[in-house]
């Protein structure tokens, strides 16, 4: 699996969790919906700045964004 693969499978687990749409997790993300949708559907890279403040946003730690469902970063 790749790490845009395992990014956007994490943010959109951790955003369900949550129960936010894709248009109020962006609000509170202070991103874009179309932006958080392209990350989700593996469209579109991201930068560092927006990767933390999506960690912000779910609450979360940053690195738990690239971990594989196997709790492996490394495949």
């Amino acid at each position: 699996m790749d790490i845009k693969e395992i990014f956007s499978k994490n943010l959109r687990k951790y955003r369900n969790q949550l129960g936010l749409s894709q248009e109020k997790f962006a609000e509170k993300a202070k991103l874009h919906r179309t932006y958080i949708s392209a990350v989700e559907s593996k469209r579109r890279s991201i930068s560092l700045d927006n990767i933390q403040k999506i960690a912000e946003a779910l609450g979360i730690e940053t690195y738990k964004l690239f971990l594989s469902e196997d709790g492996d970063s490394n495949e």
